[in-house]
């Protein structure tokens, strides 16, 4: 089945998730309520939860959903999805607030019914997710309190919805409707005992050990990790995975890397990190010997994504450099004679990490690096400033428009590029993108 069959398969499953709980409903006695607008309200609350239910397997990591889209897309879909899931909320509380308050009771917990409490505890829960996800930064919440704080709030909020529905019985007395919610429920738990039990427990038993730390350009480290036991599965180059340093797996203390290795170096893998927070900074010191673990591959910016391919042009920025060097890398062990046009953009020549590996590619494969500096040295006679229409267009082939157009890096810079090369001719189908920040 082809990669776009898959895509296809996936997107029209999810309306088909999203419609279950109300054919259910739809089959079961008709309940009366207080009119459309009552009903619309019931419908905006089922719809939310069916769809804060759907998050849980967009998080989960399942392969065979992430494979056809690359789960840095599957994520940015999860973080839509829940603002979507929290606006649906938001309407069923506010239709009955303002034209069914007698149905809400007393707003005080300690004197609700405690079903109705569990509503409000619920709503305040996803609340508290989609803010403290899309202020994270503004709020300084680190990555790894975040990460408990984000597990918390989906499970309490989830439990209490549920909670909540099965509760008040209005749409649920049916025994076929009551069976829906209780497979919800028990593929709910289904799914978070996989994610935090059954996956960890598959790391633990095949942990990897930190073989060397090398040191480059632009404060970037690569930790070479060994395998104690099962090696990476099905690993394509500019894949990346989540890592665990010198921590239980059980814990979630992960954080995503590429692994800048192509799958012909294995089964040792190179993982690239740069200090940018609590845990790379930490993660650039670590020692030999240091125990580690691994969820992945994930990820499709590769080039096995494109075999058909002529060529490759490639614009990557800081540390959006390393799914490069793994396809670049790949394409070396391959002795793969396509032509690759790389523009590498960084503040400072001495920013730029892997400028002496790239100046050895180079020497390899079909390949032509143009660096980009905004701050260049004195005797620098190469591209300067930002990376800009009149550059791309200096320096692509006549017949490159078709080619696959692969950007990493600040999504300032990317957006940029997208715009300059779709001014320039370029398909948007041709432009993919990794996702260079997912929260």
């Amino acid at each position: 089945m082809s990669r776009t069959v898959r895509q296809i398969a996936w997107i029209a499953a999810i309306p088909a998730v999203l419609a279950l709980p109300f054919l259910v409903l739809l089959r079961g006695e008709r309940v009366e309520g207080n009119g459309f607008l009552f009903d619309l309200s019931m419908g905006f609350g089922f719809g939310a939860l069916a769809v804060a239910g759907l998050q849980f397997a967009l998080t989960a990591r399942f392969r065979r959903l992430s494979h056809p889209f690359g789960i840095d897309i599957v994520y940015v879909f999860h973080r839509y999805m829940a603002i979507g899931a929290l606006g649906l909320m938001l309407a069923h509380f506010g239709i009955l607030y303002f034209w069914f308050e007698e149905a809400l009771g007393v707003l005080n917990p300690l004197e609700a019914r405690w079903e109705l409490t569990a509503a409000r505890l619920a709503l305040l829960c996803f609340a508290g997710l989609v803010v403290t996800s899309e202020l994270r930064k503004w709020l300084k919440l680190e990555y790894g309190w975040w990460r408990y704080l984000h597990v918390a709030l989906a499970i309490i909020g989830f439990g209490a919805a549920i909670a909540h529905v099965l509760g008040v019985g209005r749409f649920t007395a049916d025994p076929s409707t009551r069976f829906l919610w209780l497979g919800v429920t028990i593929g709910w738990l289904a799914m978070l005992l996989w994610v935090r039990i059954g996956k960890p427990w598959n790391q633990k038993r095949n942990p990897w050990i930190v073989v060397d730390n090398i040191a480059h350009h632009g404060g970037v480290h690569q930790l070479v990790l060994r395998p104690q036991g099962k090696p990476l599965r099905n690993h394509k180059p500019g894949q990346f995975a989540w890592l665990t340093l010198e921590r239980s797996p059980f814990g979630l203390g992960e954080h995503p890397f590429t692994i800048s290795s192509p799958p012909e170096h294995g089964p040792d893998v190179t993982l690239s990190i740069k200090a940018l927070g609590d845990f790379t900074e930490q993660a650039v010191e670590v020692e030999k010997g240091a125990v580690a673990y691994l969820d992945g591959p994930y990820g499709t910016f590769s080039i096995d994504t494109h075999p058909d391919a002529d060529g490759f042009i490639m614009i990557a920025g800081g540390v959006g450099i390393t799914p490069m060097i793994s396809n670049l890398h790949a394409m070396d062990s391959r002795r793969d004679k396509r032509p690759a046009v790389l523009f590498y953009c960084n503040k400072t020549w001495d920013d730029a990490a892997f400028r002496d590996e790239l100046a050895e590619l180079s020497g390899r494969i079909d390949l032509k690096v143009v660096h980009v500096l905004e701050e260049p040295p004195e005797d620098w006679d190469g591209e300067t400033g930002r990376l800009s229409a009149e550059i791309l267009k200096r320096h692509l082939p006549q017949d490159s428009r078709e080619w696959p157009h692969m950007l990493c890096g600040p999504t300032p810079l990317t957006d940029a590029a997208r715009q300059d090369l779709l001014k320039l001719g370029v398909s948007f189908g041709a432009i993919t993108n990794e996702i260079f920040d997912m929260v």
